[in-house]
């Protein structure tokens, strides 16, 4: 078993930490569609390309925007982006920058470096990924970045913070065996504060029902600037989703901050009708899954009645900021939505 020793290089003893999403970006990274197999078809894949490229250009309005190609994809991309997308020529295996991409860190003095964790595919859920293992190194190097091996196997998806030392996650990503079945939960704790810079881990439950991820928290609940935190709230007690939703209310509720401070806890119901992906299973459909970019919040529209008053809460939550809504259905039905493919690199 792995231990780490005071004299071990670590972000913390470097004075690095994870900011807020919220906080300012110099650009925003994201991977081209690359896998069929999340989709189902080539069909399905390239219905989400477009989408990426739908998602890539709303958000090159308020930042750069870099996507990461594989060569024998390059031209197709650059033809679908345009001019305006930067892209990145490297071997990935899949399309989910916020998984695989780099944990970005500041020092808050104008440094910055980046986490490599360790990456086995969702609990080797798809084959191979040896390629998306070693992208966030690639990333970070290209920037003359330093690297952290981070001593964790972990996804970007399943951390969220608030930038003043507290950490949201879920026991159902983090505890699970196909993770790290050799760290108690205690060592995983450890291993976050000194990556993360976390003073204080908010422990959710579950996430969403047929959430390939095992319950990543950037499904179901994020901060928000304020104090605040929004979860993902079924309308009714019929939903699957309602006992591990119920149940992450109270946590919340009885939760602080590093700070020692309540949370002001804002609903956010789930869509109203609910969908199946292409292998029966349910969607992922979420409005936490957006993105917090450079004065806008680019959010997920499902051809849904709730879309309009999901924007109206967020535009409430981010009033100093333009709300965009972007038809997420082709995304979601690979496994993920718009924070799952996108992975912010701070200012």
């Amino acid at each position: 078993m792995q231990t780490l020793d005071a004299e071990d290089e670590c972000p913390v003893r470097d004075r690095f930490f994870m900011p807020a999403e919220w906080s300012r970006h110099a650009r925003t990274w994201m991977q081209w569609p690359c896998r069929v197999g999340p989709w189902g078809n080539p069909d399905a894949m390239t219905a989400a390309r477009l989408a990426y490229r739908d998602v890539a250009r709303t958000i090159s309005r308020f930042e750069p925007v870099t996507m990461v190609v594989r060569p024998q994809d390059r031209a197709e991309a650059q033809l679908a982006l345009g001019a305006g997308i930067q892209l990145f020529e490297g071997l990935i295996d899949d399309s989910w920058a916020r998984d695989s991409g780099p944990t970005f860190l500041i020092d808050g003095e104008g440094g910055r470096a980046g986490i490599q964790w360790r990456f086995n595919a969702w609990g080797t859920k798809y084959t191979p990924y040896d390629n998306d293992a070693t992208i966030a190194t690639r990333i970070l190097k290209s920037m003359d970045l330093k690297v952290y091996q981070g001593p964790l196997t972990v996804e970007g998806g399943a951390l969220h913070v608030d930038g003043a030392g507290t950490l949201l996650v879920t026991e159902q990503c983090l505890l699970n065996e196909n993770r790290n079945p050799e760290l108690t939960r205690q060592q995983i704790e450890a291993r976050l504060a000194l990556y993360l810079g976390a003073l204080r881990i908010v422990w959710l439950g579950n996430g969403l029902k047929d959430d390939e991820t095992d319950g990543h928290v950037d499904n179901i609940a994020c901060f928000a600037p304020g104090g605040r935190v929004l979860l993902a709230v079924p309308r009714d007690k019929s939903d699957a989703n309602y006992p591990a939703m119920s149940d992450n209310l109270v946590r919340l509720h009885e939760a602080r901050s590093a700070q020692g401070e309540k949370f002001e806890v804002v609903e956010l119901p789930l869509p109203y009708d609910a969908k199946t992906r292409h292998d029966g299973t349910r969607l992922e459909m979420s409005y936490i899954n957006f993105y917090a970019c450079n004065g806008a919040i680019i959010m997920p529209a499902f051809d849904d009645k709730a879309d309009d008053e999901a924007k109206a809460i967020l535009a409430d939550v981010y009033p100093d900021r333009e709300i965009v809504q972007v038809d997420a259905l082709p995304i979601v039905e690979g496994g993920g939505g718009i924070h799952c493919i996108t992975q912010q690199q701070p200012a």
